[in-house]
């Protein structure tokens, strides 16, 4: 059965990478790249529901999840290094075109590879993955462009409450309507990992790096105008990381982008897969031949 998930892991630059992979190799790519703070695990169920269609691969980022954890001394954590560790799993994996579903920190990795290669990517889905200004809640993004400006032990301090239990829960919980729908093995998972001894030291990083993906806005938005992308926005309505506001931006550049905005927050997967699957589904039928 091409819904069948497999587990495996690809050694890419020196490091071991580990992907979730599914479908018939000669079908259209779907690369799902995930999000903070968590892994390919947050696509467990979105996989096998695409599979059948499409070659879906979802990788781990360095750092995060079952991928190689190698110590900020070892390894420089910044968006444009995950971004060649992710463009070199692919080439190795023999994919040259490919749609993309981006959420939270995969939408900068996704805008890098595309604005690098826009001839590789056929399609994208956003799923609270910003590429607007509008879409950052003030509220939330303060205190980390704050940190990123002046790293300082002051600074730093709001930064690490974001690395505990309470606010990885409170991702996945807030802004939705029925937080029974939401297994709480998602926040036991990725806070195991965060707890790993030097994971801090990474995150951390990764936030200083942080505004040069908003330095990349207006290139990204010339991509999109020029481009003109077929983007597919189905994004959780009450998420208070990236609002609403983040996905009605895209129209902005891209007229005939499908925006659908769904009563959820931040991973919205987790309460609305069936919803998310068939725009998905119909989405890229539409824009894939």
């Amino acid at each position: 059965m091409s819904s069948v998930v497999h587990h495996r892991t690809a050694a890419v630059n020196g490091l071991d990478v580990f992907y979730r992979e599914a479908g018939d190799p000669q079908s259209p790519a779907l690369v799902l790249l995930h999000g903070f703070p968590t892994s390919s695990h947050m696509f467990r169920n979105l996989i096998p529901a695409l599979a059948d269609t499409y070659r879906v691969v979802a990788p781990d980022m360095i750092g995060f999840g079952q991928s190689a954890m190698p110590t900020v001394d070892e390894f420089d954590y910044t968006f444009d290094t995950l971004t060649h560790v992710t463009a070199d799993l692919l080439e190795q994996l023999g994919i040259e075109r490919f749609a993309v579903y981006v959420q939270d920190y995969g939408a900068p990795i996704a805008w890098r590879l595309a604005m690098q290669s826009p001839q590789s990517i056929t399609a994208i889905i956003t799923q609270n993955g910003n590429a607007y200004t509008e879409g950052f809640v003030k509220a939330f993004w303060d205190g980390l462009f704050a940190y990123a400006e002046s790293p300082t032990p002051e600074t730093e301090a709001p930064l690490r409450e974001a690395l505990t239990l309470e606010l990885t829960r409170w991702q996945y919980l807030n802004g939705v309507t029925d937080p029974s729908l939401v297994s709480p093995d998602n926040w036991t998972i990725d806070q195991a990992l965060l707890d790993r001894t030097g994971n801090d030291a990474i995150q951390l990083a990764l936030f200083r790096n942080y505004p040069t993906n908003v330095a990349l806005y207006p290139q990204l938005q010339q991509y999109f105008r020029e481009s003109q992308v077929p983007l597919l926005a189905v994004w959780g309505a009450n998420d208070e990381i990236f609002g609403p506001e983040g996905a009605r931006a895209f129209q902005r550049d891209l007229p005939d982008a499908e925006i659908h905005l769904i009563e959820s927050g931040h991973f919205a997967l987790e309460s609305h897969l069936e919803d998310i699957t068939g725009y998905i589904c119909g989405f890229l039928a539409r824009v894939i031949s």
